[in-house]
């Protein structure tokens, strides 16, 4: 080897080993031919991979529905002995079906009746399920009709308290315009500031009062307010007589003036 080949050799073997040494780039080498070799080896296993039994039966079982009956067919040559052609209806009227009945494969490993089992307890579910969307609805409809009910009492129980309160003011004013110093019933006027000492009847009268409702209360003290002084809450209007009072006056209650 003469001088100039040995040169060449020498820088050869120092790229070569530069190139080798830089970092990281043997581990990327080695992961490479790792990944390849592996998608070698799994092409080489789809190759080689032996089909199950039940994969052989069912590309066999394909392989046969697909493929019309011949001559050799014993029962499709007793037909065409009757007159049947490819292609024609069963029945002498030629009505009968033209496609044989489709096979229908059972595969798993459960047994009969499994998959109606399986589709009663479906059917059982969805019907438990729609039940019990139908009783919430009934729930939500019945606590929507209990709310409603509940505002409209609310309503007409502050509509009566107003009334009540209005009464009693129109009945204070007009005690005092004939100079009438107690009212006939303690409640018929506006509660008072509280006093520190009270005597025993007006105790009693309160006893009383409260165990009648505002509604109680209303239709009693309107029906003072028309005989002793003729007037109407909601009417606004203090009548001549009674006379009066009983032709222009629709009634004694709140309905009567809607």
């Amino acid at each position: 080897m003469g001088e100039e080949e040995e040169d060449d050799y020498m820088s050869d073997i120092f790229i070569n080993t530069k190139q080798d040494v830089r970092p990281g780039l043997p581990m990327v080498r080695r992961v490479k031919e790792t990944i390849q070799k592996e998608e070698r080896q799994k092409e080489a296993n789809e190759k080689n991979r032996q089909k199950s039994i039940k994969e052989e039966e069912k590309e066999r079982r394909d392989t046969v529905l697909q493929s019309a009956l011949g001559n050799e067919n014993k029962g499709f040559a007793l037909l065409q002995k009757m007159g049947y052609k490819t292609g024609q209806a069963l029945g002498k009227t030629g009505k009968g079906i033209i496609e044989p009945i489709p096979l229908n494969i059972k595969t798993g490993r459960s047994g009969l009746g499994h998959e109606e089992q399986k589709k009663r307890k479906a059917e059982e579910k969805l019907e438990n399920y729609r039940r019990k969307i139908h009783m919430k609805k009934q729930a939500d409809e019945q606590a929507a009709d209990q709310f409603r009910v509940r505002f409209k009492n609310k309503q007409e129980e502050r509509k009566i308290e107003g009334d009540l309160r209005k009464s009693q003011k129109a009945c204070q004013q007009l005690d005092s315009q004939k100079d009438i110093k107690i009212p006939k019933e303690i409640w018929y006027w506006m509660e008072s500031e509280p006093e520190e000492e009270k005597d025993e009847e007006k105790e009693e009268d309160e006893y009383k009062s409260s165990d009648l409702s505002a509604s109680e209360k209303l239709q009693i003290l309107t029906a003072y307010l028309r005989e002793e002084h003729l007037y109407c809450i909601w009417c606004g209007t203090a009548y001549e007589d009674s006379e009066d009072l009983s032709s222009n006056c629709p009634g004694d209650s709140s309905a009567d003036h809607d």
